[in-house]
């Protein structure tokens, strides 16, 4: 599907506006690239797999009851049918959708007049006190196990609600029942017809989501958590980022109890007016968001300042010239290494593979991830700072005592036997780390040639 549309135009006027013409010309030739590639298609469920998922509804016991919020504000009639259509058409029955709409006239309730569901609740708001205020008035009146929100011109899937409600039912078996699950979400045209640029997400990552607000949609919180921490005015625009960081601060050792379910289940509408499609309609919220970050570092204690990136609602924490003492939870911190522009390694996974494998320097990668700081299972050893405190621990995993690089705090790989297997090595330490309850930080700005190390 072609993307060109005056509101593209405006976006790179900007960036150019923000980051020069060279950074300029590097994002528009990645973003070509990536739209040669792009060979995303959305459809919808076939009949007999929602079928399939309405006869497992009705044989759950104590299933839970899902509220979903939709802050309504001078809604298009047709844009409010098709949301609320796409909730009717839930193969999980035990929901209720609650609209607050702060609408100065009667327009959106005449229209929802029109449905008999009695799982419909309409609230008409004596005043418009901005998108947070009116959210809250739904949140309050929710009377589900769980709470979620969804804008007045989104769209659902069909089977949405049925895998947050598996994803639930699955962690109630093992023992600890989610407070927290997202799913993954992509973008619609204005008539809801074409679907594009998927936002395919990772399990919950702390400092990704110090990055920026990665969860967004499709999301669910327990209706008590919810309730006391509604959102907060202060943020409007930014809200949602706001409240999900609120609410990883309160799970903090707890993050098993985050669920990602790994499906796209949340269609967000682009027309010229949101943000979906033009950033520059809100740009106040990007602003938000940043200060919703600082307030999270606050609240941590961490002396660190909220920046913006070269990308709008991407941030990063300027943690000053010794991350390790503001940041007692990371044990270990890595960049990237790149090789003739190419990026080699730097992030890994549990299987070894390179997060970002052959990315070219200048580059952001998938959703601009290459340049978010973020954790990791492990980091490739060869660029990697520690703190001292792990230093017993890095020897008894690596087999070495810790030496630094001559001027330098980053690992000297050079004292290693030269037939080592870097990557088993480097598993082996962000396995002992974890062990011991540190996490893994990976920082893009870390960055070393592989070159350096011969």
């Amino acid at each position: 599907m072609s993307r060109f549309s005056v509101a593209n135009v405006q976006k790179t006027v900007d960036y150019l506006h923000r980051n020069g013409f060279k950074n300029t010309c590097y994002a528009i030739g990645e973003r070509l690239m990536q739209k040669r590639q792009d060979a995303y298609r959305w459809e919808w469920p076939a009949q007999g797999e929602l079928e399939r998922q309405r006869q497992l509804c009705s044989g759950l016991q104590s299933a839970a009851l899902i509220s979903i919020v939709v802050p309504c504000y001078r809604t298009q009639k047709q844009h409010l049918l098709e949301m609320i259509e796409s909730v009717r058409a839930q193969t999980y029955p035990l929901w209720e959708l609650i609209l607050a709409d702060a609408t100065e006239d009667d327009s959106v309730g005449q229209a929802v007049r029109f449905f008999t569901d009695s799982r419909i609740r309409y609230l008409h708001l004596p005043h418009n006190r901005g998108i947070a205020e009116n959210t809250n008035w739904g949140v309050k009146a929710a009377a589900g196990d769980y709470i979620g929100l969804l804008d007045h011109d989104d769209l659902l899937s069909p089977e949405a609600l049925f895998w947050m409600a598996m994803a639930i039912e699955e962690g109630k078996r093992a023992g600890a029942g989610p407070v927290l699950l997202y799913s993954d979400e992509d973008k619609c045209s204005g008539d809801g017809t074409a679907f594009f640029e998927p936002n395919r997400k990772e399990k919950f990552n702390l400092d990704l989501l110090l990055s920026n607000n990665y969860i967004c949609h499709f999301m669910l919180m327990e209706r008590q958590l919810m309730q006391e921490l509604l959102l907060r005015q202060e943020y409007d625009g930014a809200q949602d980022y706001d409240l999900l960081l609120r609410a990883a601060g309160r799970l903090m050792g707890q993050e098993e109890r985050i669920v990602h379910v790994p499906r796209i289940l949340y269609h967000w509408r682009c027309h010229a007016s949101s943000t979906a499609e033009n950033p520059q309609s809100k740009r106040y919220a990007y602003e938000a968001g940043r200060r919703a970050l600082q307030d999270f570092a606050d609240s941590q204690g961490w002396r660190a300042l909220a920046k913006d990136t070269a990308h709008l609602g991407f941030y990063r924490l300027d943690y000053g010239s010794d991350l390790f003492a503001v940041r007692k939870d990371v044990g270990a911190v890595g960049g990237p290494l790149f090789e003739k522009g190419r990026l080699v390694g730097g992030r890994l996974g549990e299987d070894g593979s390179v997060f970002y494998q052959g990315l070219r320097r200048h580059y952001s990668g998938y959703l601009h991830r290459a340049l978010l700081s973020q954790d990791g299972e492990a980091v490739d050893i060869r660029n990697l700072r520690l703190r001292k405190e792990a230093r017993g621990l890095f020897e008894k995993a690596v087999g070495v005592p810790w030496t630094a690089r001559p001027g330098s705090d980053v690992f000297d790989v050079s004292v290693l036997p030269s037939e080592t297997d870097l990557t088993a090595l480097s598993l082996a330490l962000g396995r002992a780390l974890k062990e011991a309850g540190y996490r893994i930080l990976y920082l893009p700005g870390q960055s070393m040639n592989l070159r350096d190390l011969k």
